[in-house]
């Protein structure tokens, strides 16, 4: 069955025909007009209330549809993301805390559940996950004697016992700082920066972001969270409390269906300081350590899954290489969504339904079908890539 994706314009998304969310929503949606001007940012397939999909031809809200045949919610949103400016630096709380949110601050946070997600590059990717090793934390803390007046040399020096209330005293600290002193740090430093003859990546960052921010808070937590820089396939997941935000590039993100993101800096939301603070893991360790790896599944030579601890999802790569004109992938008991990012071909499950495949084409498949979908493939010279999400049952 084939779904038209719901498409969200939000401000940091890429503009017009540089966004790949505008890219597979030109080609899955006959009636969609690109707009040069206008930031495509997301692109939902599930049946989320606030974006769902829509069945091709009839309308029908996906939703629906799976009410109306005996199914339960998706418990997962799948999603296109296209970055040109920052994300906001977050946590998402794990359920029980979720829950408490909801029952305190309905109109804030807006559901009970968890938001665990997972992101895999489509392009290169740059992304903040994670506090850095302590070490590291304290060096750079300490190359920069303006963050060192900010933050009181004492609370910068007591890092170096590498212990867990040294760091979020520290970042308690900065997290509080009061905006005529982060402005005047901020302002300091990018003087200093802007003099360089040769900034470093980390600087440029610093310039990035405070051209998009200026003195916002947030901007100085890339000396305290790693920066991770994505090739095409690589992925990062993210568990309740650890703290992150996706900073430029385009990904494949599949998450827990719910709205709950705690805000604490780039962003001009609500900022809720006092619960990431209380919620964050203050965890520290290197970037190469948050890289996600998939698995290679018996009987599946060209999929690589990702399977994360939480039961709401798990997503597959599928990459068919050139020349292989037949495939199989598994489906599941409540079924998959597929989205075909290269190459053509054709989609064959249950009884002889077939549905053709392309890129943009976004295709959801009961459980009903059956546990084996068969994909026959163009040879068109090139590989075939989709991606498909489902729930949580490996």
């Amino acid at each position: 069955m084939e779904l038209i994706g719901n498409v969200k314009n939000y401000d940091w998304g890429k503009l017009g025909a540089d966004s790949y969310v505008a890219k597979i929503a030109t080609a899955n949606d006959g009636g969609f007009k690109l707009d040069q001007a206008q930031p495509y940012a997301e692109l939902w397939m599930g049946d989320h209330v606030s974006g769902p999909s829509l069945v091709a031809g009839s309308g029908e809200e996906l939703g629906a549809y799976l009410q109306k045949n005996g199914q339960d919610k998706l418990s997962y949103l799948f999603k296109v993301l296209s970055i040109r400016k920052a994300l906001s630096i977050q946590v998402h709380p794990d359920k029980t805390e979720a829950e408490k949110l909801h029952a305190q601050f309905p109109d804030v946070y807006k559901d009970p559940n968890h938001k665990p997600e997972l992101a895999i590059a489509l392009t290169d990717f740059k992304a903040m996950c994670g506090f850095r090793p302590y070490a590291e934390i304290h060096a750079l803390l300490k190359s920069w004697p303006q963050l060192e007046t900010l933050l009181g040399k004492d609370k910068v020096d007591q890092l170096q016992s590498g212990t867990e209330p040294a760091l979020k005293d520290l970042y308690s600290t900065l997290m509080h700082s009061p905006p005529s002193a982060l402005e005047t740090c901020i302002t300091s430093m990018l003087h200093t920066i802007q003099n360089k003859p040769a900034p470093s990546n980390l600087d440029r960052l610093f310039l990035q972001l405070h051209a998009d921010f200026s003195a916002d808070v947030g901007l100085l937590s890339i000396y305290f969270l790693n920066i991770l820089n994505l090739s095409p396939g690589q992925a990062i997941y993210l568990p309740a409390n650890v703290p992150h935000a996706y900073l430029s590039g385009d990904c494949i993100e599949c998450m827990a269906c719910s709205d709950n993101v705690v805000r604490a800096g780039l962003t001009p939301k609500f900022k809720d300081v006092d619960t990431l603070l209380r919620l964050v893991s203050y965890e520290g360790a290197p970037a190469e350590s948050k890289i996600y790896q998939p698995k290679r599944l018996d009987g599946e030579p060209h999929t690589r899954t990702f399977v994360p601890s939480v039961k709401d999802f798990a997503v597959a790569e599928v990459k068919v290489p050139a020349g292989v004109k037949e495939y199989s992938v598994r489906n599941r008991a409540e079924g998959c969504i597929l989205l075909v990012c290269a190459g053509k071909g054709k989609l064959t499950a249950g009884a002889g339904q077939e549905l053709g495949l392309e890129f943009g084409k976004i295709v959801f498949v009961p459980g009903s079908v059956g546990d084996k979908l068969k994909l026959e493939i163009e040879d068109s010279g090139s590989e075939f890539v989709a991606y498909q999400a489902m729930s949580n049952d490996f």
